[in-house]
């Protein structure tokens, strides 16, 4: 057994670089401030009643400008200040959002979808009254993201009662009624407008709301995921070394349809260096009734690395010369076969297979805090420990509620060390645009592949799925 910590990776921005997104932006500027395709100024489409329009009409003039961190505050790392999203600094841009990108919902057709008793009824009404102004706002207005605000009351009806799934479980049930989940609905129907969409609660727009997040969190989660979702690049990349070649990453999850008795497989490709990502569609899976565990043919293998890299060719107009591929279950060998013949076929020099897996072994540290992120203990050759979530150095604590659980990575092939395939999981953990927190528990290549099974599941088969990650998260 052998312990190793590994760095926090970095992350580029406009004139520097730093471990924390919040503090890169606010001291260097988002990393594309400097290319033509970003936007200077992002306009923004608000969907709700009367009264929830008003308090995101206050909120968006809120984040223009600084907002301090709490006063009590014990990690003044964790909980920073937000710097203000104006076209000076940070984020170098500025939200518009007026009345005339605004549509609102009725009170009175709000209370008719609370008196409605079935449950997917009230879901599937709630989800056409907003897609109707949604739809209005991406046909007849100039708009960038649409944010859709949930009244308290509403949000108790159709989004508080929606079932959780644990991730990854596969077992078929017997005479499961579909799923509905308003959320995952909602965006999928609107997928094909164009227009990536932003749902929050109400009561997420009060000031120190309680049993919220600080304002300042609250704003820089907020604020960085509509400036990722309407913008063609990024507020931040991996710090990358240029004398090594070109790579790209690659995760497989599979998903079942909403009744839970058709297996698909989605993936999602971190498609070049600023961290694009390319959301793919995999074809279904026929499982036997004996097996516990969801494999591809090796054709289907073939077709869908084949198909993911192609679309890398045509972003950045060459093949990478390597290629990690991150999956959340064991390779079987007709996959790693079809992975091979495909990467072969197209002149890539180097595939590295990698399983990821929820650790049922835990490490303890001297004192109340668990081991670091970053810590690293290898089993075996192919067998290693990565705390991903754990003590972070520079927030000075533990900022999670459990007792944290480390990843199982299992080496099947690579030309790499372990120390390397852990540090570029480590710093894939980061490339979550949605939390500017930045100590994620899995890649992007996962965790991306997870969300958009969630809502590709509401799509059907004719239907063309959205390649850009910012229309699933």
């Amino acid at each position: 057994m052998k312990y190793e910590f590994l760095k926090e990776p970095r992350l580029q921005f406009a004139d520097g670089t730093h471990i924390c997104p919040r503090k890169g932006i606010a001291t260097y500027g988002v990393f594309d401030r400097s290319m033509s395709t970003r936007r200077t100024t992002i306009n923004v489409g608000g969907v709700g009643s009367s009264r929830c329009l008003e308090a995101l009409g206050g909120w968006l003039d809120r984040c223009a400008k600084v907002i301090e961190a709490p006063e009590d505050t014990n990690q003044p790392n964790l909980q920073a200040p937000f710097c203000g999203f104006t076209a000076d600094q940070g984020f170098c841009s500025q939200l518009a959002f007026n009345s005339e990108l605004s549509r609102q919902i009725r009170n009175t057709d709000i209370d008719e979808i609370l008196k409605i008793k079935d449950r997917n009824e009230r879901v599937s009404k709630a989800i056409n009254l907003y897609y109707e102004e949604i739809k209005f706002l991406a046909q007849n207005r100039v708009v960038d993201v649409v944010v859709c605000v949930i009244p308290e009351k509403l949000y108790k009806k159709v989004a508080l009662e929606e079932p959780v799934e644990e991730e990854e479980k596969l077992e078929v049930s017997v005479e499961v009624p579909k799923e509905l989940n308003f959320r995952r609905a909602l965006k999928a129907k609107a997928m094909h407008l164009g227009k990536p969409l932003q749902l929050i609660r109400a009561v997420s727009l009060k000031d120190k709301a309680k049993g919220q997040q600080d304002d300042a969190t609250k704003a820089w989660n907020f604020c960085t995921a509509l400036y990722y979702k309407a913008g063609a690049t990024n507020p931040w990349k991996l710090e990358t070394d240029p004398a090594r070649p070109s790579s790209c990453a690659v995760g497989i999850a599979f998903y079942r349809s909403r009744d839970r008795q058709v297996l698909n497989t989605s993936l999602a490709q971190i498609f070049d260096e600023l961290g694009n990502g390319l959301i793919l569609r995999g074809t279904p899976i026929d499982m036997r009734k004996d097996d516990r565990v969801p494999q591809l043919t090796s054709q289907q293998a073939y077709e869908l690395l084949t198909t993911a890299l192609n679309e890398y060719r045509i972003a950045l107009r060459t093949y990478p010369a390597r290629v990690a591929i991150h999956k959340s279950s064991n390779f079987s060998n007709n996959e790693i076969e079809g992975l091979r013949n495909a990467a072969r076929d197209l002149n890539i020099d180097t595939v590295d297979f990698i399983t990821i897996h929820d650790s049922t072994i835990r490490m303890f540290r001297e004192g109340n805090y668990p081991p670091y992120r970053g810590s690293l203990v290898s089993l075996s050759d192919s067998r290693h420990l990565l705390y991903t979530r754990g003590s972070v150095w520079y927030y000075q604590t533990y900022p999670g509620m459990y007792i944290p659980q480390p990843l199982d990575l299992r080496i099947v092939h690579s030309e790499e060390s372990p120390a390397f395939l852990a540090r570029e999981i480590l710093g894939l953990t980061k490339m979550n645009w949605n939390n500017t927190q930045f100590d994620g528990k899995y890649p992007v290549t996962l965790g991306c592949a997870r969300k958009v099974g969630e809502i590709m599941k509401y799509l059907d088969e004719g239907e063309k799925p959205h390649i850009r990650y910012g229309f699933y998260m």
